[in-house]
C-alpha cells in the first residue's frame, strides 16, 4: 500500500501552471460590485480559445439564439454577463487539466458531477442569499484536488481505484485508505496556490468535514451541494456514492423539504446548457 504526505503533494501542485490572468480577474469580479464589464470582455477577447469556446456555448440550442452571436460584447448584451462570465471562467477551468491519464479514473464523469455540484451550489446560494457565482466556481473546483493526484499520481491512485471497487465505499473513502491523504487536503493546497479568496479555499477543504467549521457558510453550501449532485446522478458513474450529510448541516441551512425539491429540480434543468461546455 502507497502512503502519501501532504509534504509528497506541495512539489506537484506548486510546478502546476497558475490559472491565466484573465480567469483570476474573472473569479475576482465576482467579489466586485462595480465591475467594469468592458475591459472584462476586452480580456475574454484576448484569448482566442477561451473565446471561441465561450461563443461556440452562446450558439448552442440551448440558448436559442435567432441570429448567430460573433463577440463576446454581444454575448454579453444577450446572454447577460454573469452567464458569460461563469462560461467562460468553467471553460478555462477545465481546460487547466489535460482529459487524459493512465488508468480508469473517468474524466468525463468527473467533470459531469463537478458542474451537477456548481449548479446545485448556486441554487442553494441563491436561496440562502449568499454569492451564487461564487458558490458555483467552488462547486465547479470542489474535488479538483483529485486532479492532482490522478495526473500527478497515477499509479498510487490506481490502488484507490481498486479500493473502491472491492470495498463497495467513496472515492474519498479509498483515498484515505489507501493514501493517507484525500482530495480535500490536496485541493486546498492547489487554491492556496492559485491564490483564491480564503473562503473558497475553506469550502474546498472543508466539504466532506464532520462537523463543518463555523462561520463558513460557504463550505456548508458546497457540502450539500455535492451530496445533491451525487444524488441527482448526472454524474454518469455507475459505481457512485452519495455521501452523507450530517443533521447539523440540515439545520443549519434551514430549507424544507419543499424547497430543497425545488433546488434539485432546478439544477437538474440548468444541468443540461452548463454541461454543454464539455463538448465545446
Amino acid at each position: 500500500m502507497t502512503r502519501l504526505a501532504l509534504g509528497d503533494v506541495l512539489p506537484a501542485v506548486n510546478k502546476l501552471p497558475s490559472l491565466p490572468t484573465v480567469v483570476m480577474e474573472l473569479l475576482a469580479s465576482m467579489d466586485q460590485e462595480d465591475v467594469n464589464i468592458d475591459v472584462l470582455a476586452a480580456k475574454i477577447t484576448q484569448d482566442q480559445a477561451l473565446t471561441a469556446k465561450t461563443l461556440r456555448l452562446a450558439n448552442s440550442s440551448f440558448y436559442g439564439m435567432a441570429h448567430q452571436i460573433t463577440t463576446i460584447a454581444e454575448a454579453i448584451a444577450i446572454l447577460g454577463f454573469r452567464t458569460v462570465r461563469s462560461v467562460a471562467t468553467t471553460a478555462a477551468l477545465i481546460g487547466t487539466f489535460a482529459n487524459q491519464a493512465p488508468g480508469r479514473f473517468g474524466f468525463a464523469p468527473f467533470w459531469r458531477h463537478s458542474i451537477a455540484a456548481a449548479v446545485c451550489a448556486r441554487e442553494l446560494a441563491t436561496h440562502l442569499k449568499l454569492n451564487a457565482e461564487q458558490a458555483y466556481t467552488v462547486g465547479l473546483l470542489h474535488d479538483i484536488g483529485r486532479l492532482v493526484l490522478v495526473t500527478q499520481f497515477a499509479r498510487e491512485f490506481e490502488g484507490v481505484m481498486t479500493h473502491r471497487a472491492q470495498q463497495d465505499c467513496t472515492l474519498a473513502q479509498a483515498e484515505v485508505a489507501v493514501l493517507g491523504i484525500d482530495h480535500t487536503m490536496v485541493g486546498q493546497a492547489l487554491t492556496q496556490h492559485w491564490k483564491f479568496p480564503l473562503a473558497m479555499q475553506q469550502a474546498v477543504a472543508g466539504h466532506h468535514a464532520q462537523p463543518v467549521p463555523v462561520g463558513q457558510p460557504l463550505t456548508l453550501v458546497i457540502q450539500v451541494a455535492d451530496a445533491l449532485a451525487h444524488a441527482l446522478d448526472l454524474s454518469g458513474d455507475e459505481d457512485d456514492l452519495v455521501p452523507s450529510v450530517p443533521d447539523a448541516v440540515w439545520q443549519q441551512l434551514g430549507l424544507n423539504d419543499a424547497t430543497l425539491l425545488s433546488i434539485m429540480a432546478n439544477s437538474e434543468k440548468q444541468f443540461e446548457g452548463a454541461s454543454l461546455v464539455l463538448n465545446a
